[in-house]
């Protein structure tokens, strides 16, 4: 009933180090596992021997089949990933599909998440949310922790702690409501709204608003799956050879993370034209809002 909706898997794979947080029988990891290849590795971390133990069995079959060995797992918490070894810097992808909502200590879980990222890294993850902090007590209800509802993010929080690791412009890629269609579990938490979400979080420093310095980006249909449009998030839409306005945050995530062979950004932050009206609501027709003129391209804003 409050399942995350779907594995958490983002583009740009190849060659690439993931770390899979609470990878479970390893379903998403050995997905994962094809998209990087050869040249990269996936690292899965979980607490249940028996789920891990399933992970493990099927590891031979897939060294078989696809011809390299590039999967691991280690039995660990994933608020202390470096007690499975997890060093400083040494990750290009976190991936947790509904397992944070699981931990008693959230903070720690995503401080250690910004230890291991690489600069530029990215935290891709699928988890429940709700509209506001939930009673502590709702963790004793095993029904309401099962349905992953009990340790729900509440979002604010959720942007805060962003905040605290240093990533000050977390972007949801999807959100769905969830319905609680069990009349106990209503009753139990039915005061609240619960969304299922996809947030990627990149290890960059960037700014707490979204800040116009004139840039534009063009997608250059390179990705992977992605010939024609990328989404970057739920309100940056990028066409194939679409020059688009873009805010200094989405400039930085284009161009210092791994999707920058496949962006063409041009401008840099040597002029500063006040904030970016960057915000998922609606399409924002930039000329008016600044003011000034734009090339003959007739740019757009990808918001």
């Amino acid at each position: 009933m409050a399942d995350s909706g779907g594995s958490p898997i983002p583009a740009a794979l190849d060659g690439i180090t993931v770390l899979d947080l609470g990878c479970g029988s390893g379903r998403d990891a050995y997905v994962l596992a094809q998209l990087v290849g050869p040249n990269g590795r996936v690292i899965g971390v979980d607490m249940t021997d028996e789920q891990l133990a399933v992970a493990r069995r099927h590891q031979s079959w897939h060294t078989d089949r696809f011809g390299y060995a590039n999967t691991e797992f280690h039995q660990g918490c994933i608020e202390d990933l470096a007690a499975v070894g997890i060093a400083d810097g040494s990750i290009d992808l976190v991936v947790s599909n509904c397992v944070v909502n699981l931990s008693p200590d959230k903070p720690r879980v995503f401080r250690e998440i910004f230890r291991v990222l690489k600069p530029g890294g990215e935290l891709y993850f699928s988890d429940v949310f709700a509209d506001r902090r939930l009673p502590a007590t709702l963790l004793d209800d095993a029904e309401l922790v099962g349905e992953c509802l009990a340790g729900a993010l509440y979002t604010e929080d959720f942007r805060r702690l962003m905040e605290h690791c240093g990533c000050a412009d977390a972007r949801t890629t999807a959100s769905a409501p969830i319905a609680l269609t069990s009349p106990e579990i209503e009753r139990k938490i039915g005061f609240a709204a619960f969304t299922s979400r996809t947030v990627r979080a990149f290890h960059l420093p960037l700014e707490d608003r979204c800040e116009d310095y004139g840039q534009t980006a063009v997608y250059r249909g390179t990705l992977p799956g992605h010939p024609h449009t990328f989404d970057l998030d739920d309100h940056h839409h990028f066409p194939t050879g679409k020059p688009l306005l873009v805010c200094g945050n989405t400039a930085d995530m284009l161009t210092a993370t791994r999707y920058a062979p496949h962006f063409t950004v041009t401008g840099d932050k040597t002029r500063h034209f006040g904030l970016f009206p960057c915000a998922p609501p609606a399409p924002c027709q930039a000329a008016a809002v600044r003011g000034r003129r734009l090339p003959a391209a007739d740019l757009t804003s990808c918001c």
